[in-house]
């Protein structure tokens, strides 16, 4: 069965799931460590500017209680703080994974924690298709309908949320459908800035090329 993760990877670059799904899936140092601040938002916005020093925070102390302001303002900030369940395993009719917290309401809302950095507005793509995927299986598991998910940002103090529209329903079943269908590698994707961050660039033998051979000099 799939899995949260590999279709947000899949997402990412169907190449570089390829490559990454017999390798080991550990997260790297420092996630959990960032991943934990989303438990801890009352203290971390209480908390004194060389305390927070001493955080995975990406903002300065100020700037990041302030952040922590704004999520008060939430109507489910208490829910954030105090989810009904945290690290769930969902199991939906196609795909499985952990979702962070699910957030007790009518209907109940699942979040996903990254610790990476929220783009200017919305969510990342594969962030989009992962929070449809959680939407999808603790609708399959509760038999209800979950309209939306939450990615939370917690070294930013971010959290965004994901409705189930019709675009991101249709990204979600594309990823599915590009798993369904991979035999063998995927062909290269012409996007030269995730081929750089790649752990896999060796491996996968993609070539980015020079400004000289783009200009044909």
């Amino acid at each position: 069965m799939l899995t949260f993760g590999s279709l947000a990877r899949a997402a990412y670059c169907p190449r570089q799931y390829y490559y990454a799904r017999k390798g080991d899936d550990e997260p790297p140092p420092g996630v959990r460590a960032r991943r934990d601040l989303a438990f801890r938002y009352p203290a971390l916005r209480r908390a004194s500017d060389a305390e927070l020093a001493d955080e995975p925070i990406e903002r300065s102390p100020d700037a990041y209680r302030t952040a922590l302001d704004r999520l008060a303002d939430r109507a489910d900030w208490d829910g954030l703080t105090d989810p009904t369940d945290r690290e769930v395993l969902l199991t939906g009719r196609e795909c499985r994974g952990i979702a962070h917290k699910v957030l007790a309401g009518d209907p109940p809302i699942p979040t996903f924690v990254s610790p990476g950095e929220p783009p200017a507005r919305g969510v990342w793509r594969p962030q989009r298709v992962r929070a449809v995927a959680m939407a999808k299986a603790l609708a399959w598991e509760r038999g209800r309908e979950v309209p939306a998910a939450l990615v939370e940002y917690p070294a930013h103090g971010v959290v965004r949320e994901v409705r189930l529209t019709t675009r991101n329903r249709a990204a979600y079943r594309e990823t599915v459908r590009t798993l369904g269908d991979l035999d063998g590698p995927p062909p290269r994707i012409d996007d030269e800035a995730k081929c750089d961050a790649c752990d896999y660039r060796e491996e996968c033998g993609v070539r980015t090329r020079s400004l000289r051979s783009l200009l044909g000099l």
